[in-house]
């Protein structure tokens, strides 16, 4: 037998890139935003563009910013930097501004990344509005 070891049977887990970290916020928002009765106009999930939804509720026109904030930063006091072009934006359409800060961090242990096809935990209240 040989010395090497074939691992196949304990590969090891692969953390999650900040994409796919984002398209995981991007996936709990939505499912808020359907259960909030929005209408999706469009969705951009690109990491650099803003905002990522664009919806109507109510005859009013909302842009949703979402961020996928790891922990041990707390979603709660997080500051998003460079409102002023997206909120100059959102004025222009009259629309409303709003934050979805999604917390995430690894159910086993926190101090380690979040791992593909692994548990995690979401701390997320909802939606800020963005004056």
């Amino acid at each position: 037998m040989s010395d090497l070891t074939i691992l196949e049977d304990n590969i090891l887990p692969v953390p999650l890139n900040k994409s796919e970290l984002h398209s995981l916020a991007m996936n709990i928002v939505g499912k808020d935003l359907e259960k909030d009765n929005f209408e999706f106009i469009s969705i951009n999930s690109s990491l650099e563009k803003n905002p990522q939804f664009v919806c109507t509720k109510n005859k009013q026109l909302y842009f949703i910013l979402v961020k996928a904030i790891l922990y041990p930063e707390n979603p709660k006091t997080y500051k998003i930097n460079n409102l002023s072009k997206i909120l100059d934006h959102s004025k222009k359409f009259e629309a409303k501004l709003l934050c979805a800060k999604v917390g995430l961090a690894n159910s086993d242990d926190y101090e380690l990344p979040l791992f593909k096809n692994s548990s995690y935990i979401v701390n997320y209240d909802g939606f800020e509005e963005i004056n």
